[in-house]
């Protein structure tokens, strides 16, 4: 076993040991478990279980000019790795990405998020125990310690958190010309077709929304619907929020707090222009802030101006699935786009024409929990992605290589000088030509190609 892989075995013996550990989150600690270290478990067993596949080499497909030749995709290592982390889960998404470094073989600077201090501490104290330190040291601090490392030269940055500090931390790195993964955020529309199973919708966005307090990167932002659905909509999500987080979700052990008073203080800010439907209530001191749902909300409400971030549900009326397109295509493209309906032209229609980091169509957020599955945004929400195989991938350099013999020679000659008419032609028909052969095929062209050499080899003599 090589070094990396001891190091992912150590992590997962880590994870599963420090399960136990009790830790003042303010959350559920079945909460905890089933959306952070969880989804790691799974994530370590399949890197672990993956490993010798991904980094062996991958064969290509060739054409007839390299049909003898061995040519493949050889993964390496990028170097060292700078994971930024974000705070809302700060298991999952600092050390995901950790686990994908470790896999491609690199070495990894980790640096928390330090808003959630705590956390940080605990991650400060249990990775060096379990892996390498010297190869993946914690350094955690605020935003100096953040603008620090970033100017250090790093041979992947890879960040999680909003789309204005996902700026700085590109022109950070664009300085020494490092690659980036932004995983960002932006408002993720909901759209619920007035022909599919409300109840059932009302409650999977209901769970997609009031998870984590709404402190999700993917949770729906908003919701798109028919006037005539709406009422029906905020009758089955107000059931559902009850169902979840009983009459008063302020004493509910499964319904979170915000993180901290100046996003409580921004997140009710929202609310000041939109007619509260559902919940409303709130308490700075402990930065509660109950299931809100706002009706009738218009399009230059306070609330449709920013990603949310916290537990406001709006809903706008749309004519139909054309005008909820529209609207969703004037913004900016968000990170997950979610559509509710029994209709799967519907759907396709959705999906062919709008763009989204990902698309869910009949539920909220278990895409993320696809470790086939590539996990990232597109434009405003980032760029790049993660999870399973593509994590690897991501965090590693897919070299080309193509190795030759020195023999042959007389089948280099349509390449050298002087050029002429018929070398082109035959250089065309090498490089252009690609069918798929087969064992048999390919076996038949490598005779083919040395009994071309030969004939070039034989006329040479003669002349």
């Amino acid at each position: 076993m090589s070094r990396e892989q001891k190091a992912v075995e150590r992590a997962r013996k880590a994870f599963l040991t420090g399960r136990s550990k009790q830790t003042d989150r303010h959350s559920s600690e079945a909460g905890t478990q089933l959306y952070e270290t969880l989804g790691l478990e799974g994530e370590i067993v399949l890197a672990v279980k993956k490993l010798a596949e991904w980094v062996a080499p991958r064969p290509v497909e060739k054409n007839l000019l390299t049909i003898s030749d061995t040519v493949y995709i050889q993964p390496e290592p990028l170097g060292v790795v700078l994971i930024i982390g974000a705070w809302n889960y700060p298991w999952a998404v600092t050390i995901q990405p950790l686990i994908g470094a470790i896999a491609a073989g690199n070495a990894a600077v980790v640096k928390p998020s330090e808003v959630c201090v705590h956390t940080a501490k605990v991650m400060e104290d249990l990775l060096p125990a379990y892996i390498d330190k010297e190869l993946y040291p914690v350094v955690t601090g605020g935003v100096s310690e953040t603008q620090e490392l970033l100017r250090q030269r790093f041979d992947h940055v890879f960040y999680t958190g909003n789309s204005m500090v996902g700026k700085l931390v590109m022109e950070a790195a664009a300085k020494h010309l490092t690659p980036i993964t932004l995983e960002l955020g932006g408002k993720s529309p909901c759209y619920i077709d007035k022909n599919c199973d409300i109840p059932i919708a009302c409650r999977r966005v209901t769970w997609g929304k009031y998870s984590n307090c709404g402190q999700t990167c993917i949770a729906p932002d908003y919701i798109l619907c028919e006037p005539s659905i709406q009422g029906r909509v905020l009758e089955e999500i107000k059931k559902s929020i009850k169902a979840f987080y009983t009459e008063d979700p302020k004493t509910c052990p499964d319904y979170g707090r915000i993180i901290n008073q100046r996003h409580f203080k921004r997140i009710m800010a929202m609310t000041e222009d939109s007619t509260i439907a559902i919940g409303g209530d709130s308490d700075e001191s402990t930065c509660y802030i109950a299931p809100t749902v706002l009706k009738d909300v218009q399009v230059n409400s306070k609330v449709m101006q920013e990603e949310i971030f916290g537990p406001l549900l709006p809903i706008l009326t749309v004519s139909g699935v054309d005008e909820a397109i529209n609207f969703i295509n004037k913004g900016e493209k968000p990170l997950a786009l979610y559509i509710f309906s029994p209709d799967d032209k519907v759907i396709k229609k959705v999906i062919a024409e709008t763009s989204s980091g990902g698309v869910l169509a009949n539920d909220c957020l278990v895409h993320y929990s696809v470790s086939a599955l590539p996990f990232g945004g597109v434009g405003n929400s980032g760029m790049g992605s993660y999870h399973g195989k593509f994590s690897f991938d991501n965090l590693s350099h897919l070299r080309g290589c193509l190795i030759k013999q020195l023999k042959m020679e007389g089948v280099n000659d349509m390449r050298y000088p002087p050029h002429t008419a018929k070398k082109l032609f035959w250089a065309r028909f090498f490089i252009l030509k690609n069918p798929d052969l087969g064992w048999l095929g390919r076996m038949t062209a490598i005779v083919l190609i040395v009994a071309l050499y030969f004939l070039s080899f034989t006329f040479t003599l003669c002349a």
